[in-house]
C-alpha cells in the first residue's frame, strides 16, 4: 500500500493557485522529456484560461518519494463555493495560498472558515515574495491575525509557512533565500500533512462530487474513508433521507496525473470514481452491502439568483447558430444539472421560456457563454433576487460586500453602496487604499460592478459573498437613464449616429446591423427614446457651407455577457448567439410597448 496525501489548495482570485498547481505537477515528473504541457495545465476550459479564475474543481495527482499526492484546485470565486465546500470533505489538509502583497482576501476567509470547520489543518505558502513593496513577514501576521479570529484551535494556529515565488517556481522557508524549485513544499506537505485517518469498519465514502461523461454517463467521485472498495462488489447507496437502495460497482477508478486509471480495487484514503451506481445526489453515502452505515451528509447552498431563458425570436435569429428551438435549449440545461449542482431549471407558463436559478450573475453567464460557444441561441431576460417568506416575513438574500479602493474616492463608493441599501460594517486604512465592508442586499450588487469602475476609474476591487436571508430592504432604484431604441432595420449609417450623438452613448458600430426594437444605445434622459440611424445624407447638386466636414463618432460603448446582464431593464432581454451580444425590448414594435403600458397602468 502506497501512502497518500490529500489536499486542497485554497486562494483567492489571481494570488497563483493554478499556476503553482503547474509547478507541483512539472516537479512530480507527470510530462516526458519531449512534452511541453504550456501554462495554466488545470484551467483546461476556454473560459476558465480568458477570465483567469478556476470555475471548476478538479482533482490530480503526483508521485514524490513513494507518496501519492492527491491535489484537489478549488475555485477562488464565491459563485462557485458551492464547489469548494464539497471538495474539502475528500481532503486531509489545506495549501493555503497569500500574495504577498495582497495578504489574505476576503473570499479566502470564506473558504478557509469552512476548512478550519472540517478540523484540516493549514500549510500557509505565501506567494509572489518577488513582487516590488511586498510584506512578507506581515502578510504571516495578518493569516495568523485570520485563524484567530476565525476561531482557530492551538494545532490550527501553529502552521508551518513557505515563501516563494510559483511563477519562477522555486519555494523556500526563508523568503531572503530563494532555491533553485519547489521542493521544499513538497516536502512541507509530506511532513506536515496527515495521512488518511483510517476508521475501523466496512466500507463508507461520501459522494462529494460528480463527474459525466457522455460515453459512459454519470460517476460518483469521494474519498473512501474506511473498508474495502472493489469492481463488481455489490453496495448499499443511502440517500439524504436514509433510504437504502442496492446497487453494484461496476468500474473503479483512481487519479493518476490529469487522468483516470481503471483498477480492481481502491486503498482506504484514496479519492476515486464508481461507476455503476444509479440515482445518487451529492451527500449520499456508498456503503457496504451488509450492515451499512450512513456519513454525516453534505449541504449544498441555495440558489440566490433566477433569470429567464428564452428562444430567439429576433429578426437575426437563426444567421449564427446550430440550435435555436426550445427543445435543444430544454436538452441542454437537462444535460447541465448533472454536473452543476447549484443549478435549478424550472419549466414557465410557455413552452419556450425556461427559469433558471443559479448562486450569482458570474455562475449562470459562465453557462451561457459556453452554451453560446456550442453553437446555441437563446434571450435572457433580467436577472432576479429570489425572495423567501420565513414565518410570515418576507426575506431576501444579504451579501458582505468589500471594496479594496483608493482613499480619495471612498466617499463616492460609500455613497453608491448606502443608495442601494447597503451598510456600512468597517472601515480599515492600508497604506493610500482603504478596504470597506458592507452588508448589502444581492438585488444592489446587480449592476453595481460597471458604475463602481467608472467612478473610481478603474482603482476599485469588489468582491462579495453570500451571507445569509435578511427581512425585505425595500425599493432601490434601478438605472436611472433610458434607451437608445432601434426605429428600422437595416444598417446603422454614420452620419445618423454623427447627429443622434448628442441624446446619449451608443452601443453600436457604424455600418453594424440593427433591427426595430434592438437597445442601440442609453438615453441622456431618464425616458425611452426611439431613433432612426438608418438614416442617408440627401444628396444635391449644391454645395453648401460645412457640408464636407467629417463626422467624428465617439467610440461605442461595448459589453460583455455579465456586463450586459446586469444592464438591462425589466422589459428587456440579452441575445446571446455565438458570435453577438445584443440588447432589445421584449416587445420589438414600438406600438406595442404603448398598447403593453396602457394596459400596465
Amino acid at each position: 500500500m502506497k501512502s497518500i496525501r490529500n489536499i486542497a489548495i485554497i486562494a483567492h482570485v489571481d494570488h497563483g493557485k493554478t499556476t503553482l498547481v503547474d509547478k507541483m505537477l512539472l516537479a512530480g515528473q507527470l510530462f516526458g522529456d519531449h512534452e511541453n504541457p504550456g501554462e495554466l495545465i488545470m484551467d483546461s476550459n476556454d473560459q476558465e484560461r480568458e477570465r483567469g479564475i478556476t470555475i471548476l474543481a478538479k482533482n490530480v495527482s503526483i508521485i514524490y518519494k513513494d507518496t501519492k499526492i492527491n491535489i484537489i484546485d478549488t475555485p477562488g470565486h464565491a459563485d462557485f463555493g458551492g464547489e469548494v465546500e464539497r471538495v474539502l470533505n475528500m481532503a486531509d489538509g489545506v495549501l493555503l495560498l497569500v500574495d504577498a502583497f495582497e495578504g489574505p482576501m476576503p473570499q479566502t476567509r470564506f473558504v478557509m472558515e469552512k476548512a478550519l470547520r472540517l478540523g484540516l489543518n493549514p500549510l500557509v505558502v505565501v506567494n509572489k515574495v518577488d513582487k516590488p513593496n511586498c510584506t512578507p513577514e506581515e502578510v504571516h501576521e495578518m493569516v495568523f491575525d485570520l485563524m484567530y479570529s476565525l476561531d482557530a484551535t492551538e494545532e490550527q494556529l501553529n502552521f508551518p509557512t513557505i515563501y516563494g515565488s510559483a511563477k519562477n517556481g522555486w519555494m523556500s522557508t526563508d523568503w531572503r533565500k530563494p532555491t533553485e524549485n519547489i521542493l521544499p513544499l513538497l516536502d512541507a506537505i509530506l511532513e506536515h500533512v496527515p495521512a488518511p485517518k483510517i476508521a475501523e469498519g466496512n466500507t463508507q465514502l461520501l459522494v462529494t462530487s460528480i463527474e459525466f461523461s457522455k460515453y459512459i454517463g454519470r460517476m460518483a467521485i469521494g474519498k473512501l474513508s474506511r473498508g474495502t472498495l472493489k469492481a463488481n462488489q455489490p453496495l448499499t447507496l443511502i440517500n439524504r433521507e436514509g433510504k437504502e437502495t442496492k446497487s453494484r460497482a461496476r468500474n473503479l477508478y483512481v487519479y493518476e496525473g490529469f487522468g483516470r486509471v481503471e483498477v480492481e480495487e481502491v486503498q482506504p484514503g484514496d479519492i476515486c470514481a464508481i461507476f455503476g451506481i444509479e440515482g445518487f445526489e451529492i451527500g449520499d453515502t456508498v456503503a457496504h452491502n451488509e450492515n451499512p452505515e450512513a456519513l454525516p451528509t453534505i449541504a449544498i447552498d441555495e440558489p440566490t439568483l433566477s433569470m429567464t431563458f428564452t428562444i430567439n425570436d429576433s429578426p437575426f435569429f437563426g444567421r449564427e447558430g446550430k440550435f435555436v428551438t426550445s427543445r435543444h435549449i430544454k436538452d441542454r440545461l437537462t444535460a447541465e444539472l448533472e454536473r452543476n449542482l447549484a443549478l435549478r431549471v424550472e419549466p414557465t407558463e410557455s413552452a419556450d421560456t425556461f427559469r433558471v436559478f443559479g448562486r450569482g450573475v458570474m455562475h449562470l453567464s459562465v453557462l451561457i457563454e459556453t452554451m453560446r460557444r456550442e453553437g446555441y441561441e437563446m434571450q435572457i431576460g433580467q436577472p432576479q433576487v429570489i425572495l423567501k417568506e420565513i414565518d410570515g416575513v418576507k426575506m431576501e438574500p444579504v451579501e458582505e460586500l468589500t471594496l479594496d479602493l483608493p482613499e480619495e474616492v471612498s466617499g463616492t463608493a460609500i455613497n453608491m453602496v448606502t443608495q442601494r441599501k447597503g451598510v456600512m460594517l468597517s472601515m480599515t486604512p492600508k497604506a493610500d487604499r482603504v478596504v470597506l465592508e458592507f452588508e448589502i442586499p444581492s438585488r444592489g450588487i446587480i449592476g453595481l460592478r460597471s458604475n463602481m469602475l467608472t467612478a473610481t476609474a478603474g482603482e476599485a476591487i469588489m468582491t462579495h459573498r453570500f451571507k445569509e436571508f435578511q427581512p425585505h430592504k425595500g425599493e432601490i432604484p434601478g438605472r436611472l437613464n433610458g434607451s437608445l431604441i432601434s426605429m428600422e432595420l437595416g444598417k446603422a449609417i454614420p452620419y445618423s449616429i454623427n447627429n443622434l450623438q448628442d441624446r446619449g452613448r451608443f452601443f453600436i458600430d457604424a455600418g453594424e446591423e440593427i433591427y426595430e426594437g434592438q437597445v442601440i444605445g442609453e438615453n441622456n434622459r431618464a425616458a425611452d427614446l426611439v431613433i432612426n440611424v438608418t438614416k442617408t445624407k440627401k444628396l444635391t447638386n449644391m454645395r453648401s457651407s460645412g457640408a464636407d466636414d467629417k463626422a467624428r463618432l465617439v467610440p461605442p460603448r461595448k459589453f460583455s455577457l455579465e456586463e450586459a446582464l446586469e444592464y438591462i431593464q425589466a422589459d428587456e432581454y440579452v441575445e446571446a448567439t455565438p458570435q453577438s451580444i445584443r440588447l432589445r425590448k421584449i416587445l420589438l414594435r414600438e406600438a406595442e410597448r404603448k398598447r403593453g403600458e396602457k394596459i400596465l397602468f
